[in-house]
């Protein structure tokens, strides 16, 4: 089967390889072309170029901004021949631009699916991530067994933008529990335990979760290697609050937390896995 695969980030260039893993001939493009190096595929010079060879491609970008460029740009991927073709965006991207997207996509032949994905590299690398998808049923259950190659459950929320709704409604949850995590082992620190202990006292009570179960190491290490950076949640926190105030509804918590995420900017560390917040616990 072939498919194209656009964005090579962490997270993209990790559900390529297991795409790749599993059988699937795949076409790469990335705005650095050294990111697609080393997977042993066709890199395609222009997403316009890319998509001319295959029925179905995939985005997994930083936000709405990326998309829109890749989607427009002069040799973007509605600049080719894209008549039948799908389009599936893993990007986690603002609710109220994806309208846009699905309307450009059609005017040009092309179906967009949203399907952004919980979890980060680990799960992607073992074909476990969660996949939300919206979008027309038809070309979801074109593509399904393609999500199947990396994602364990798959919801099909079938409205347009209910499916990066979702995503970022989950991202609160993330968002918050790891920051409240991260301040729960400086203070068991503050008091004199050490901190391996810390977290593994919080992971027999009540802080046992997926979220410090997958960043016990880093937090106990203080290893961030990036997985899901703190800009990313920071973005999606963000769009997250534009989500609120269209819905004249208050956005205690992740609000209040998406400034602490703001914090790893000033301190440098905003490239970092999210678990590096700890830094900005234990520096103030």
């Amino acid at each position: 089967m072939k498919a194209g695969f656009i964005g090579l980030g962490h997270l993209g260039k990790t559900i390529a390889k297991r795409l790749i893993s599993e059988g699937v001939e795949l076409t790469v493009w990335n705005r650095t072309r050294e990111k697609a190096e080393g997977l042993g595929v066709r890199v395609a010079d222009t997403p316009a170029a890319l998509i001319f060879g295959v029925d179905i491609v995939f985005l997994n970008l930083f936000d709405s901004d990326a998309v829109a460029a890749v989607l427009h740009g002069p040799d973007g991927l509605l600049a080719g021949n894209c008549a039948g073709k799908v389009i599936v965006d893993t990007t986690t991207n603002h609710f109220d631009r994806v309208g846009a997207f699905y309307g450009a996509a059609r005017q040009h032949g092309a179906t967009y699916l949203e399907a952004p994905v919980l979890g980060s590299v680990v799960p992607a690398s073992q074909g476990a991530l969660t996949v939300l998808v919206s979008g027309d049923e038809d070309a979801y259950n074109q593509v399904r067994p393609l999500l199947e190659k990396f994602g364990k459950t798959i919801f099909y929320l079938k409205e347009e933008s209910m499916a990066t709704r979702m995503k970022l409604v989950n991202n609160l949850v993330l968002g918050t529990l790891m920051a409240t995590c991260a301040e729960a082992v400086t203070f068991g620190e503050a008091v004199g335990v050490d901190r391996a202990t810390v977290v593994n006292i919080l992971l027999a009570g009540a802080g046992n979760s997926a979220v410090l179960n997958g960043k016990k190491n880093m937090l106990i290490n203080e290893d961030f290697q990036t997985q899901f950076s703190s800009s990313l949640i920071y973005k999606d926190l963000h769009y997250l609050q534009d989500l609120a105030r269209s819905l004249k509804k208050p956005l205690f918590t992740g609000s209040a937390v998406k400034e602490i995420y703001g914090m790893t900017y000033p301190m440098g560390i905003e490239g970092e896995d999210f678990s590096a917040i700890y830094k900005v616990f234990k520096e103030y």
